[in-house]
């Protein structure tokens, strides 16, 4: 099973590729998919929405798993993060993928056996469970990574929230869009 893991950021989202075979995780690829500063939000969205449709037809996922919402201090933060993971789970359901969302502590807590546990822990740990000879480049990366191996290590015990779009609902959906007359 491939597993494509999705950190949505309007910055970086990262994305990491995990195959599981029996008890045996694979590292297919990771990296992160960049906006320029001054890009408008708009633009930045679309390149992220692009990129990831792109991966999802290059690499052909079984599934993704994405980090679910967290309250944040700063409202501006969370909105913009909203709307990376609003594309990304948009890209998910149009290429028919199921998705699973899990909480920070969740994956922390697979990953590193401790929920709280420290960047560096997990990005570690990645890096001893995938068996890569370095480090991952980016902590956006490692992230995604490591939503990817929460979701191999829980698939079977039916961890995690899957976010259900039925086919008729997406369709319903580019109907009525398709309908919307804009002046």
């Amino acid at each position: 099973m491939l597993v494509l893991g999705i950190d949505p950021g309007t910055a970086v989202t990262g994305y990491g590729l995990v195959r599981q075979q029996g008890s045996r995780l694979t590292l297919v690829g990771c990296g992160g998919i960049r906006t320029a500063a001054r890009q408008p939000a708009p633009d930045k969205l679309r390149t992220i929405y692009e990129a990831l449709l792109e991966l999802m037809g290059r690499y052909r996922p079984a599934c993704a798993a994405v980090e679910s919402l967290f309250f944040a201090r700063n409202v501006r933060s969370a909105l913009t993060l909203g709307q990376a993971r609003g594309v990304a789970l948009l890209a998910a359901v149009q290429r028919g993928l199921p998705i699973f969302e899990y909480a920070p502590r969740e994956v922390k807590a697979a990953v590193t056996g401790y929920g709280s546990a420290e960047k560096e822990q997990v990005r570690g740990m990645v890096t001893r469970l995938l068996r890569l000879p370095d480090l991952p480049a980016s902590l956006d990366a490692t992230d995604a990574l490591a939503l990817a191996i929460c979701h191999c290590h829980g698939a079977g015990g039916g961890q995690g929230r899957r976010l259900l779009a039925s086919r008729r609902g997406v369709r319903a959906g580019r109907a009525a869009w398709r309908a919307l007359k804009v002046p």
